[in-house]
């Protein structure tokens, strides 16, 4: 007798179980993304949306270039900043650009 002749059924013990662990590891693999990276990265972002809804004249600016400044003017897209002492220093410039805000009334 042969040992390297096999039916298909000694090779592979568990028949259908083999396809319902595989499943299950797909379904385990996309949980650990789903809450390692999808979830983190639509909270920043809802928390970004809401900060720049509650972006108004007055706040402090910090933009994603480094620059410091204060708000002088908001549109739906766009705000006029106004960086350091210089009151002729104001710039136009996206929300996006905007990464961390100080209200206006706040004490460090």
């Amino acid at each position: 007798m042969n040992v390297w002749l096999t039916t298909a059924a000694e090779q592979q013990p568990g028949g259908m179980s083999g396809y319902i662990m595989m499943i299950g590891w797909i379904v385990i693999i996309g949980a650990f993304l789903y809450f390692t990276m999808i979830r983190p990265q639509k909270k920043e972002q809802n928390r970004i949306k809401n900060m720049l809804a509650e972006l108004e004249a007055g706040d402090s600016v910090l933009t994603s270039s480094g620059f410091y400044g204060v708000v002088i003017d908001v549109d739906e897209d766009t705000v006029i900043v106004e960086f350091g002492n210089n009151k002729n220093c104001r710039i136009p410039m996206q929300k996006a650009a905007i990464t961390q805000i100080e209200k206006a009334g706040s004490e460090s």
